[in-house]
């Protein structure tokens, strides 16, 4: 059984792995024998993140300073994963995010909204999934073998006001989720897969202002949030791991094109 779930020496890419979400993600995965190659624009926290792991486990850990917008750079991050290390086993997209602009306060309305910081918050959740993912990702169909792990939102499956962009862009994620699972499958390999995770709310540095007070106590916002969720808490960083671990293994080996919820019951209650 345990051979089931292992990750040991296997090879992941993950964008944005320095965040909150993306840092407990690679430590967890080094710290379960994996190797992680980090891709990211900031050299100082990829090099500070790499530097963490490979205390943890020596060669554990490598980088990248990489645009994930950018097809020529990630071709050539493909062609250097291709000559150290000759395999890719997974991918997992964790870059995104939102930017003020893009997100409407409270007294706002529609009509208010940066249409140009909207279409930069598509760029980096959408299109920062897609464009790695299709670069990369080439690397398993050619081998056979892979799984790819995107990262989806509640902002996906209904209203969650005041993020427009960020909700098109994640309900872009998982539809693109099942597309590419559907093409990878029936054009090159029953070992290819693709999933993603849709995290409820966890409190990171993105997103702590909107839903906590410098005090620590709940917004009006992170007050909804939790009146709408059945387990009554924010979700930690570590409740991601093992999703994220299933889904990379061999235990999900007839898993694809499926996107699951993380996220304390929110997406399960009606709020009555």
């Amino acid at each position: 059984m345990n051979s089931l779930f292992s990750i040991v020496n296997k090879i992941y890419v993950l964008s944005g792995g320095t965040g909150s979400l993306g840092g407990s993600i690679a430590t967890y995965l080094v710290d379960n024998g994996a190797t992680v190659l980090l891709l990211g624009r900031s050299e100082d926290k990829l090099k500070a993140k790499c530097q963490e792991l490979n205390d943890l486990r020596p060669d554990s850990a490598h980088f990248f300073v990489v645009d994930v917008l950018n097809k020529t750079e990630l071709k050539l991050v493909k062609e250097a994963i291709l000559a150290k290390f000759g395999k890719l086993d997974g991918i997992v997209n964790l870059a995104g995010g939102n930017i003020p602009g893009a997100t409407l306060s409270p007294e706002q309305t529609i009509y208010d909204i940066e249409l140009e910081d909207t279409h930069k918050v598509l760029d980096i959740n959408l299109m920062g999934t897609v464009i790695p993912t299709i670069v990369l990702s080439e690397i398993m169909a050619e081998q056979g073998y892979g799984s790819i792990v995107n990262i989806s939102s509640m902002a996906a499956k209904q209203t969650i006001s005041r993020v427009l962009g960020y909700s098109m862009a994640k309900a872009g994620v998982d539809i693109f989720t099942k597309w590419m699972a559907n093409e990878l499958a029936s054009k090159f390999s029953d070992k290819l897969r693709v999933n993603a995770i849709a995290p409820g709310f966890f409190i990171g540095n993105q997103n702590r202002k909107l839903l906590t007070n410098e005090d620590g106590s709940y917004t009006d916002r992170g007050e909804k949030i939790i009146a709408n969720t059945p387990m009554d808490r924010f979700g930690d960083t570590s409740e991601l791991n093992g999703m994220v671990h299933y889904l990379l293994s061999d235990a999900a080996s007839f898993v694809t094109g499926s996107v699951y919820e993380v996220d304390g019951g929110f997406s399960s209650f009606s709020g009555v």
